[in-house]
């Protein structure tokens, strides 16, 4: 039986019965004492008229006395009926008033109502677990791409706000714990729609036993989990979820990145960060000594990849009994001056915040610019709503964790073959990127860039594969021209093409496609829309392609091949 309608019989029990039992004994008593029809004659009421007289009565409305004027007797037993029926209905309205503002039985009736707006799903969805400020970037973002997402969260609060949220689609959402197999069921696990599930909770406990629990259940369904502490991702990796994203290594490589290999960096940010920064950042000098503020969860991930790429670097840190004394650290905070400059802050080419206490990170920065205007600075934002007094004061890069993990998920999800080629470029020369950068400047200047992936199947480019099987040749620069005026070219370019046999790393616009390629695009979005329509439309593709715009039935395409196959065999006789 539904639990809702359990739990409200159940709970009704007694009332009901009263109810059932004063109908009765009411009913009972109309039956049995004897009246008079309107010639005088004795009259004895019926089952029915005693029903259909007690259930107006009983409610109060008060049709009057059928089918004839009662006797006194009969009035009597009315008059005591009455005030009984009405008592039984207070009591049993009453009970129903006090079930229906029972928090248990709203709980339920919330679940009941879930699992039905999960049910109805019939599209592609991801179970989002955890609606915090990462959970509520990733589903915003979806939603402007028409992705479908499924929320739980233990906060109520927090599943009121995505109630409230003005996003373009509805989101089903339950208050619940994500822990509990029982909620991941009933948030559309084992279904066939869900294509994934994000564990972004702000406890890696928490996210830790939700990717248990769907490797488990669902063996076949990924995982992406958020992990902060390195011993919890060691455990999500070694039971083989897919994706963890801890936003401290992630933003140390990131960094990184910009110290040792700062085109590489730009191409990354440009690709992977929708604020992406200015070209001409690149030519910035970051080479020199690094003071590092802060030696927890941070710290320790810069000092890490930074130490793999021999940067200096110089540590502060109030409390070095968690990790011992190094060299080139120096005991505070990093608020004062006086600590920074025994850090040789004046000789330092940038300086990183990276406390858990927003107010200290900000009071490092204003006092390292004090000391040395022309430090690069890097801070660690912890709360959402210091983005404005961050925003003052200017840093050159910020951590801000739910940012980092909300655009790394969307990655994954929108374009997983651009991990492929990020990981080709590290391969590539810091010159070779500049050039891609300024490729990348040309094609969409300062705005954002965006990627996607297209492959050549008979599902994304139909008139594609039409070709190829009537053994036509399309180059891949047919898909950069704008097919509303071919002289035209989009707003787009090739990254990469993953074919069966490898990578192929920027290719060029007379490169044949194949069937079963997987191209990676980067430029503006609407460009990919206009591409899928060349990719889909054989009038279209050969527009773009030859210049002709006519008729593409099967019967045409038949005498086009054959002609085309005359002219060849005449072209060889001769």
């Amino acid at each position: 039986m539904n639990s809702v309608i359990y739990l409200l019989l159940r709970r009704l029990r007694w009332p009901l019965i009263t109810l059932i039992v004063v109908y009765a004994i009411s009913i009972t008593g109309f039956v049995l004492i004897p009246g008079m029809d309107d010639k005088g004659q004795p009259w004895q009421m019926g089952f029915f008229h005693a029903f259909y007289f007690v259930s107006f009565m009983g409610s109060t409305i008060g049709f009057g006395e059928i089918p004839y004027a009662f006797t006194d007797a009969q009035r009597y037993w009315a008059m005591l009926t009455i005030y009984v029926t009405v008592i039984a209905w207070l009591y049993g309205i009453g009970t129903m008033l006090a079930i229906l503002q029972d928090q248990a039985f709203s709980r339920m009736r919330a679940r009941q109502r879930f699992r039905n707006a999960v049910k109805a799903i019939q599209e592609p969805f991801y179970l989002i677990c955890g609606y915090g400020v990462t959970g509520s970037l990733l589903v915003n973002k979806l939603a402007s791409r028409g992705i479908q997402a499924v929320v739980v969260d233990i906060n109520q609060q927090r599943i009121d706000d995505l109630l409230t949220d003005t996003l373009p689609m509805a989101v089903p959402a339950l208050c619940a714990d994500a822990c509990e197999p029982d909620i991941l069921t009933d948030a559309g696990l084992l279904k066939q729609h869900c294509i994934g599930v994000v564990a972004l909770t702000n406890s890696d406990e928490v996210n830790l036993a939700v990717a248990i629990a769907s490797k488990l259940l669902a063996t076949r369904t990924p995982v992406i989990s958020r992990a902060e502490s390195q011993a919890i991702n060691d455990n999500l990796a070694s039971f083989g979820t897919e994706h963890i994203v801890n936003p401290f290594e992630s933003f140390a490589e990131y960094l990184a990145m910009a110290i040792h290999s700062p085109y590489k960096h730009l191409v990354y940010d440009w690709l992977v960060n929708p604020r992406h920064r200015p070209a001409k950042i690149g030519a910035h000098q970051v080479q020199g000594t690094w003071v590092i503020c802060g030696y927890g969860r941070m710290g320790q991930a810069l000092h890490r990849y930074l130490g793999a790429h021999q940067v200096d670097m110089v540590v502060i840190d109030e409390d070095p009994a968690k990790f011992g004394m190094m060299d080139d650290m120096v005991l505070g905070l990093g608020t004062e001056a006086v600590t920074l400059q025994e850090a040789r802050i004046a000789q330092a080419v940038g300086v990183v915040a990276g406390t858990a206490s927003d107010a200290n990170n900000l009071s490092i920065l204003m006092t390292a610019r004090m000391l040395n205007p022309e430090l690069i600075t890097v801070a660690r934002q912890n709360q959402r709503y210091n983005e404005r007094v961050f925003q003052a004061a200017c840093p050159d890069y910020v951590m801000e964790p739910a940012w980092i993990i909300a655009n790394k998920i969307m990655l994954l999800i929108k374009t997983p073959l651009l991990l492929d080629f990020l990981r080709q470029m590290g391969g590539q020369s810091d010159a070779w990127a500049q050039q891609l950068i300024e490729r990348m400047r040309e094609v969409v200047d300062d705005q954002e860039l965006d990627s996607w992936s297209l492959t050549i199947d008979q599902q994304e480019a139909p008139a594609i594969m039409t070709a190829l099987t009537d053994r036509q040749s399309v180059p891949l620069g047919v898909l950069q021209v704008d097919p509303r005026q071919r002289l035209d070219a989009l707003k787009a370019f090739p990254l990469m093409i993953k074919r069966s046999n490898g990578l192929v790393l920027l290719p060029t616009t007379d490169t044949l496609l194949q069937e079963g390629d997987v191209i990676l695009f980067c430029g503006r979005y609407r460009a990919s829309a206009l591409m899928q329509w060349t990719a889909g439309n054989y009038n279209v593709l050969r527009y773009v392609r030859d210049g002709f715009d006519g008729a593409s039935g099967y019967v045409w395409r038949w005498l086009s091949k054959s002609y085309r196959e005359r002219r060849k065999m005449s072209h060889e006789i001769k």
